[in-house]
């Protein structure tokens, strides 16, 4: 498939749509977030997206009803309902509507972007897996999430996750702060700038505890991932 992959994100929690927007952008989908049902209707119907995230819990038409009128009109959408309601009822009503996973609230980012490229795979449609990065003995796998230093587990957070992803593709080379800002949490990022600083500073204390130091500072301009000169 030479498009990126259209995903329609359907909550009515502006934190939640922000939130797996910027998630799934990162992994290189195209993204539309409405906040209603009947928008969900309208926008399957004119976009044709490639993955459907609903939340069940929306101000018009609940998500179970729209997954339901889709199927009726025949769009067969994969569907991943994204919802606070956890019982085990819901959860077999959500797959008996015709839902192809269900991931309830809260939930973690990395396992919520592992489910959609699960549900992509079973349709067909998820690209070919990532090979591992690699700086010296630093180890990124993307299809697992797993980072590894010196053959050790590093245990990171999302956006500890993003960022280092971003310098290890971008190894040897200088990054500003500009555009570590711009990948990591977002061209319209309104927030304190100093907040990369602090994950540069908590990546450290988790990469950079076996020798030789691989992150570094490049004064005035930004970091870079490399070995020592």
């Amino acid at each position: 498939m030479d498009r990126d992959l259209r995903v329609l994100v359907v909550d009515d929690e502006e934190s939640i749509t922000d939130l797996v927007t910027m998630a799934l952008r990162y992994e290189g989908f195209d993204v539309t977030a409405v906040h209603s049902g009947q928008a969900a209707l309208t926008q399957t119907a004119l976009t044709r997206p490639d993955l459907l995230v609903l939340d069940v819990m929306l101000p018009d038409i609940d998500g179970f009803a729209v997954c339901q009128r889709l199927r009726h009109a025949g769009h067969t959408v994969p569907t991943l309902f994204l919802t606070a309601r956890d019982s085990t009822e819901e959860k077999v009503r959500g797959f008996t509507l015709g839902g192809d996973d269900y991931v309830t609230k809260p939930f973690a980012v990395s396992e919520f972007v592992a489910r959609v490229w699960a549900i992509l795979r079973r349709a067909g449609m998820a690209r070919q897996q990532d090979p591992p990065l690699r700086l010296a003995d630093l180890e990124l796998d993307p299809p697992t999430r797993e980072v590894r230093r010196a053959g050790h587990l590093v245990e990171l957070t999302a956006t500890e996750y993003r960022l280092l992803h971003y310098l290890l593709t971008n190894a040897r080379s200088v990054l500003t702060r500009a555009q570590l800002l711009d990948h990591v949490w977002g061209h319209d990022f309104g927030g304190d700038g100093r907040v990369l600083e602090t994950y540069i500073s908590y990546l450290r204390r988790k990469i950079d505890t076996t020798s030789p130091p691989l992150l570094h500072t490049v004064r005035g301009i930004g970091y870079v991932l490399r070995q020592p000169r």
